[in-house]
This record gives C-alpha cells, sequence and structure tokens, in this order.
C-alpha cells in the first residue's frame, strides 16, 4: 500500500499546478483583450479625429512644401479655390491615403503606449500606477517612433497625393509604383530622420500633457473617469504643447518628402533647414501654417484621445456584459 500522505502531497502539487496554469491562462486572455481592445480604439480614434480635420490638414501641408505666405485669408483662399474647381470632396483628397496611414499609426501608436507604460511601470515600480514624469514623457516617445517607423512610407504617400492634382496620381497604389519607378525605393523613406526627431517631442509631450492633465483633475476632483468635454480639453492642451515643440520638423520633413514634385532638393535635413530660412526667413518659413496647426491640432488630438478613452470604457462593458467574448 502507498504512504497515504504522500499521495495527498502528490495530489495538492497536481492542483496546484493546474491552479498555476488556469490562472496564467486566464492572464494571458485578459492581456491579449487588452491588447486588442487598444488596437481596435487606437484605430477608430485616428481614423475619426484625421478626417474631422482633413480639409485643414490638406491646406496646411500646401503652404508647408511651398513659397508662398501663409496667413488666414491665403488659407480659405485655398480651400475656397479648391471647392470651386474641384468640388466638395476635394477637399478630402489624400484622405484615403491618410486612412491607410492612420489607421495602422494610431492602432499601433496607442495600443504601444498601453504596453510601455506596462513595461516601465514594472521597471520603476509603478505597476497600475500613474507613471512618475520622465517615464510618462518615454512612454508617449517610444510608442511615437515604434507606429512612425511601421508606417511611414504610408506618410510620405499620403503628402505627395495632397500636394499634387489628380490627374497625376490616380491613387494610393499608383503612387508607391511611380515613385518606385521614376525616383527609387529609398525616396519612400525621404525625411524619415526629421520625422523620428519630431515625433520625440510631439508624441512624448502629447501623451505626457494627456495623462498628467487626468491625474490631476482625478487627484483634484476625486473622480477617475473625466467627463467627454474634459478630456476633449485636456486633448488640446496636448495637441497644442506637443505640435508647437515639433513644428519646425514637421515642416522640413514635408518638404523633404515633397521634393519630387515641386522641383527643390532636399537631401539633409541641415541643408532643408538653410534653404527654406535663406529663401522665407526663419519664423515665416519655419513656423508657416503653425497658426493653423493651432486650430488642427487640438481638435484632431483632443478628439483622438478622447475617442480612444471612451472607445476602451465601451469595449470593456461589453466584454462585462458578456456581448464580446472574453
Amino acid at each position: 500500500m502507498g504512504n497515504p500522505v504522500k499521495e495527498k502531497k502528490s495530489s495538492l502539487t497536481q492542483d496546484e499546478v493546474h491552479s498555476v496554469t488556469a490562472s496564467n491562462h486566464a492572464e494571458g486572455n485578459k492581456e491579449s483583450h487588452n491588447v486588442l481592445n487598444s488596437l481596435v480604439s487606437g484605430a477608430f480614434a485616428g481614423a475619426v479625429a484625421k478626417t474631422a480635420v482633413a480639409p485643414l490638414d490638406r491646406t496646411k501641408i500646401i503652404f508647408q512644401v511651398s513659397a508662398r505666405r501663409f496667413s488666414a485669408k491665403e488659407a480659405y483662399k485655398v480651400i475656397y479655390h479648391t471647392y470651386l474647381n474641384d468640388g466638395f470632396f476635394s477637399l478630402w483628397r489624400g484622405n484615403s491615403a491618410t486612412m491607410v496611414r492612420v489607421i495602422p499609426y494610431a492602432a499601433i501608436q496607442f495600443c504601444s503606449h498601453e504596453q510601455y507604460k506596462r513595461l516601465l511601470g514594472g521597471y520603476y515600480g509603478f505597476q497600475g500606477r500613474a507613471l512618475p514624469a520622465f517615464p510618462r514623457f518615454l512612454a508617449g516617445s517610444l510608442a511615437g517612433i515604434t507606429a512612425s517607423m511601421l508606417t511611414y512610407p504610408l506618410d510620405m504617400v499620403r503628402a505627395r497625393m495632397a500636394v499634387t492634382p489628380k490627374e497625376m496620381y490616380s491613387n494610393i497604389f499608383h503612387v508607391f509604383i511611380r515613385i518606385s519607378q521614376e525616383e527609387g525605393l529609398p525616396t519612400l523613406y525621404r525625411g524619415f530622420t526629421p520625422t523620428i526627431l519630431g515625433v520625440i517631442p510631439y508624441a512624448g509631450l502629447s501623451f505626457f500633457t494627456y495623462e498628467t492633465l487626468k491625474k490631476l483633475h482625478a487627484d483634484h476632483s476625486g473622480r477617475l473617469q473625466p467627463y467627454s468635454y474634459e478630456r476633449l480639453l485636456f486633448g488640446a492642451c496636448a495637441g497644442l504643447i506637443g505640435q508647437s515643440a515639433s513644428y519646425p520638423l514637421d515642416v522640413v520633413r514635408r518638404r523633404m518628402q515633397t521634393a519630387g514634385v515641386t522641383g527643390h532638393t532636399y537631401n539633409s535635413i541641415v541643408g532643408t533647414i538653410r534653404e527654406i530660412v535663406r529663401e522665407e526667413g526663419f519664423v515665416r518659413g519655419l513656423y508657416k501654417g503653425l497658426s493653423m496647426n493651432w486650430v488642427k491640432g487640438p481638435i484632431a488630438v483632443g478628439i483622438s484621445f478622447t475617442t480612444f478613452d471612451l472607445t476602451q470604457i465601451l469595449l470593456r462593458k461589453l466584454q462585462q456584459c458578456g456581448y464580446i467574448q472574453q
């Protein structure tokens, strides 16, 4: 006969193993659902935000890549003449390319931000709590870099479609084909360096500002979740600060991206900055269209952050109610 004490001990050990395995499986499922929720929410947030401001964004790019002096009056003229000559929906020209880019970009950015927050929280000992200032900035910057690296050629294509007549490029695939054949595949990554240098302060400050304002709000109001209009306001502040800090590099990358169709040759960041400053001046050149960005940027970022948060909350509630399988 076997020893009953040993048999009981063996049985308990097996139960413990099954319990740990089940716990790990549940934790894995939860993490997978969190990642999927972040991807879906980010994609939807990016699409809604960019579509809302597409006419202003297209107009801003037109000024950024030309020597025309920017003013609110001139911007209105561009929008009005575009509407008269090409119709209302031409104001959204290039938005299909924007969606092809922004949906994966926003999905990756928001999802990776959640993952970087979790990783940095564990590293700095703040798991499940608000991160300190520097890790909060770092999580946003890393998220922006990750998304930019994976989707950059789509941004290049979108910029080309925004500044060219519709006869030049019939669709997104046509842009890829013509650039590859006429200018070479490396052209698809022209302007990549200023993009990465610009996204570090832009994404870092945007996420940092939004997360900080939500934390301050929770500390002072006692409410964990802000109202929708408060989220919009926090996001608007985040967009204003982030885009103002990185705007000159945004001008530089647009010039480099569209050099093949504007007749200029911009081969480096420093060379591009020198030429812009020499021909147009420091402020009027490198900050051209910034005032429009102060209108467009806060609206877009506010809508983006708010849509992401509310979609996340909605998906969690649907899971809890059993409408989405967990």
